[in-house]
């Protein structure tokens, strides 16, 4: 076994504290990764604190892990020593389901095993994230990361980046569409992004007009605020597509109205109920739908990332120590962040278990770098 050091959630009440850890010998099929840097998802806070009620302690949050390849098994052939790897929400799944053979992994029927807080197949033992030194994960299950993207803001295209692009590219958002992306935050920067890229006219919808600036330098067209109950009613059956990004429960009905006929909303960020009811006349008179998506498969998130370095598409962060990473947490709960924290790992080397060091360095104020 490898032995890492990490940073762990203990409990669902601990700030996360210096951890160690093991990583598997890699196997024929295996690719060994010394992690450069892990964005940090508002589903690690979720998990962290168990907000869902699934976690499992001790967890090392982290699924959007970019790094550098150190070994590869006998077996592997996409990747080499020396290359730039990327690790996103999922880890192995069962391989013979009807998804998992049209490279849906994210729906293994099964159930995916997920980067952290899962148990690896057939095993009682935890998966542990990218908040860590070095990652062992099977080739099917690393993406290629191509040497033009800024490393740095790399990591969120595997969570925030893919759980938008895979649902523009299954509804064939294209020239001629016209998108509504809701809500202005991780996920929606990059619905915005992609959105441009594929050649769609892109509307922000957000209730916030202090939005309106940054969506128009991120691609936007346009700025439709949902509470100007007058301009939603102008623009009443004019979208061919909807990209709701709002991470809570909130009401559907007033952006159902805006789709044409036999157009689509789908959801990607809320997890828990949605209120109030939606309402049937809106599906039933236009013949719409409202619908999910997760992340993409395998073959899918390469595709992604390949696009990324085709139109030099990467995420907004800012990058924090590992030491800081408590102080991100509390900042995220603010939305004081655009869009997406990144943990520059290189931090971990610096006096990692030493006490006084960890307290003097989460007092550091992040820096902002934007891309």
């Amino acid at each position: 076994m490898i032995k890492v050091r990490g940073y762990a959630a203990r409990d669902a009440h601990s700030p996360l504290t210096p951890f160690s850890l093991e990583r598997r010998n890699p196997g024929p099929h295996d690719v060994q990764i010394d992690i450069l840097f892990c964005g940090i998802c508002h589903s690690d806070l979720h998990q962290a604190r168990n907000d869902w009620g699934n976690s499992l302690y001790p967890m090392v949050p982290g699924h959007e892990i970019v790094g550098r390849v150190v070994k590869v098994g006998t077996a592997v052939r996409k990747l080499k020593p020396g290359d730039f790897a990327g690790v996103g929400c999922v880890v192995d799944s069962c391989r013979t389901c009807s998804a998992c053979k049209e490279n849906l992994e994210q729906y293994c029927e099964a159930g995916p095993t997920l980067t952290y807080n899962s148990k690896e197949r057939d095993s009682e033992r935890l998966t542990f994230g990218g908040y860590s030194e070095q990652i062992v994960v099977e080739e099917r299950f690393v993406v290629k990361i191509p040497t033009r993207l800024d490393l740095k803001a790399v990591g969120p295209l595997l969570c925030a980046g893919i759980t938008t692009y895979s649902p523009l590219r299954h509804w064939k958002v294209g020239p001629g569409s016209k998108v509504g992306v809701i809500g202005l935050g991780g996920l929606g920067h990059m619905g915005i992004k992609f959105s441009k890229a594929f050649g769609a006219y892109v509307v922000l919808i957000t209730t916030s007009p202090q939005k309106a600036e940054d969506a128009m330098r991120l691609g936007a067209h346009e700025v439709l605020l949902s509470q100007d109950f007058a301009t939603m009613a102008r623009n009443a059956a004019s979208f061919d597509f909807l990209l709701d990004t709002i991470p809570v429960g909130h009401d559907l009905n007033p952006y159902v109205a805006l789709l044409k006929r036999d157009r689509s909303m789908v959801l990607v960020g809320a997890l828990t109920a949605l209120e109030p009811p939606l309402q049937g006349f809106n599906l039933i008179t236009g013949r719409r739908s409202v619908t999910g998506s997760a992340i993409g498969g395998m073959a899918e998130t390469q595709e992604m990332i390949d696009f990324c370095a085709q139109h030099n598409i990467v995420s907004d962060v800012e990058i924090v120590p590992i030491q800081a990473v408590n102080e991100a947490y509390a900042r995220l709960l603010k939305n004081d962040v655009r869009y997406r924290f990144v943990i520059d790992m290189h931090s971990l080397k610096r006096d990692l278990l030493k006490p006084e060091a960890l307290h003097a360095q989460s007092t550091l104020r992040s820096t902002v770098s934007t891309y």
